[in-house]
């Protein structure tokens, strides 16, 4: 099973508003996600606007996204976007349906012109929220590469451990061989104190 699993409303944060992500919301991630220091880690580049476009407005894509803006009002800022996938667990054949829609994995881009505030922190900690009030997942699961420092360092101030450290095993566009890192927290783990 693989569910997009996005809030039917908006989740609010203090400083911050997270909503799916629609069509008219191209022009204002690609402001971010053309960057070099973006692009370089994403799995998926565009190098034009049309491309992103289509990229961006595939229904699939747009199932799976949501936008990060400043403030709480429909003028905010676009500062990043999220990824949200429910996802099944694992499990032996006769009990894989008890498995079924159990996880979500995680995904985020931030515009660098936003970092160091603590929005991704905030933004990341609502979407886990969500995904184990609202939704009733037992885990949560997100993945970068190594070299990706502030990715996996966000996942630490969010609670989530490191569970695996695979060594050159990701191809980057770059033709380098690179490390990953797999990184998940459980609901009971992020309910307790």
């Amino acid at each position: 099973m693989t569910d997009t699993a996005l809030p039917p409303h908006p989740l609010h944060t203090e400083r911050l508003t997270l909503r799916a992500a629609v069509p008219g919301d191209t022009d204002l991630t690609w402001r971010y996600r053309r960057l070099d220091e973006v692009g370089e880690w994403l799995t998926s580049r565009q190098t034009d606007l049309s491309a992103h476009r289509a990229h961006v407005t595939d229904p699939v894509r747009l199932g799976l996204t949501l936008v990060v803006q400043l403030g709480h009002g429909p003028e905010g800022t676009v500062i990043g976007d999220l990824m949200l996938r429910r996802t099944d667990g694992w499990g032996q054949t006769d009990v894989a349906d008890r498995a079924a829609g159990t996880e979500v994995e995680l995904g985020w881009v931030l515009d660098p012109a936003h970092r160091g505030q603590g929005y991704g922190t905030e933004a990341v900690r609502e979407l886990l929220r969500y995904s184990f009030t609202e939704l009733g997942v037992r885990r949560a699961v997100a993945n970068c590469f190594l070299a990706n420092e502030p990715s996996w360092r966000l996942m630490e101030r969010v609670g989530m451990r490191r569970e695996a450290h695979a060594v050159r095993d990701s191809l980057h566009r770059s033709g380098e061989w690179l490390d990953s890192l797999v990184y998940a927290v459980l609901a009971e783990e992020w309910f307790s104190p």
